[in-house]
């Protein structure tokens, strides 16, 4: 069987549910399409035990603990193969798919035939390499999430490489399509400060998450007590808090809801939809980008409420899919989805199944770097 190796970070990013969902998506998918799948995570300095034990943990209850390997800074494994077996592997494998360039130790990197970059932050990540604050490291091909990057609809600079667009994989068997969860709840999981924050683009200063959500802050006058944001928000912002509170958000702790992946995906199910923000930096930019988790949403037949990124540009929305500009859009895509609940529902899950279902993202992009498993 055709070896294909996945860079990511689990350990690196203990707690996140998500962000477990997202990396193991990758390798799930590439096992769907019929490849013997490894991931492979360095830790980062400084962290330690719980990392691991959060590596641990997670990969165990994926059921993929035996294809997981995660090296620390002195190239010694915390949990899976040794370096000197792992870069045997890699010699032996015809993909690497190298989510945020993640994987960067040479003797594995370079060992790999073919070298895919995929990246999920479009902005941050070319402004960043532009400007010469990001290594994009030694890869074949290049693939962004922002389906725009590199037309004439998105202004983020291209940092010298060819990008392709590539949708976020969901392996269905894993998101089964549920029936309605009986309560009118529009939910998202969200950080509300982010792991970046503000960036600076030729003088203009693009801001993260935090600022659109105070755009949108009045959205549940439509109806108080929908919306509900499973929000990790520090203590210092207390003030917006009370902001999303007084509009009608109900605000709840993400650490026992979406605490750990199959918590995340109970919360997920157990929504009538999604209401979400993007990063303002996707948005302002143009980027065309579209969210893992609301692809999570979608595969359980739930619709998504979404802030425009551009990716009406390259989705089909209006059904399952409802996206906004401005409150008066988000307030009547709300409204839609409540009215006719049952259309949204099933064509969320059908669009799950026509573009973001794994054997289908992940069999195009064998097809264009000319990899078979």
């Amino acid at each position: 069987m055709t070896v294909a190796l996945v860079g990511g970070a689990l350990a690196n990013k203990a707690g996140n549910a998500g962000a477990a969902w997202t990396r193991l998506s990758w390798l799930s998918g590439l096992r769907d399409v019929g490849f013997d799948a490894h991931l492979v995570e360095e830790l980062a300095p400084g962290l330690g035990k719980e990392a691991e034990r959060w590596f641990r943990s997670v990969t165990t209850a994926f059921g993929v603990a035996d294809r997981c390997t995660l090296l620390r800074p002195d190239g010694s494994t915390a949990a899976g193969l040794a370096l000197d077996d792992l870069e045997d592997l890699a010699a032996g494998a015809a993909l690497l798919v190298n989510i945020s360039g993640h994987l960067r130790r040479p003797r594995i990197v370079r060992r790999v035939a073919r070298r895919v970059y995929v990246d999920l932050d479009p902005g941050y990540t070319q402004i960043w390499s532009d400007e010469g604050l990001m290594d994009l490291g030694e890869h074949d091909h290049w693939y962004t999430v922002g389906e725009l990057v590199g037309t004439p609809w998105s202004t983020v600079p291209s940092a010298g490489r060819r990008w392709r667009p590539i949708r976020q994989p969901v392996s269905l068997d894993a998101w089964p399509v549920q029936p309605p969860s009986g309560q009118d709840r529009f939910t998202t999981i969200a950080a509300w400060r982010g792991p970046f924050g503000t960036v600076e683009r030729e003088g203009r200063a693009l801001a993260g998450k935090v600022h659109e959500f105070r755009r949108f802050a009045a959205l549940p006058r439509l109806a108080p007590g929908v919306f509900e944001l499973a929000l990790d928000i520090d203590g210092a912002d207390q003030k917006d808090r009370a902001l999303l509170e007084e509009h009608g958000w109900l605000v709840v702790d993400p650490v026992p809801v979406v605490g750990d992946p199959h918590a995340f995906r109970r919360y997920v199910q157990g929504s009538a939809a999604e209401a979400s923000v993007a990063q303002g930096v996707y948005v302002h930019l143009s980027t065309g980008w579209f969210g893992d988790r609301t692809v999570r949403y979608l595969a359980s037949g739930r619709p998504a409420l979404v802030q425009d990124t551009g990716c009406s540009r390259t989705l089909p929305v209006g059904e399952g899919i409802v996206t906004f500009t401005d409150l008066d859009q988000a307030v009547a895509g709300a409204r839609s989805i409540l009215e006719d609940a049952p259309r949204h529902a099933a064509a969320a899950r059908r669009l799950s199944e026509e573009l973001f279902a794994s054997h289908v993202v992940l069999g195009r992009l064998c097809e264009e770097v000319g990899v078979a498993p």
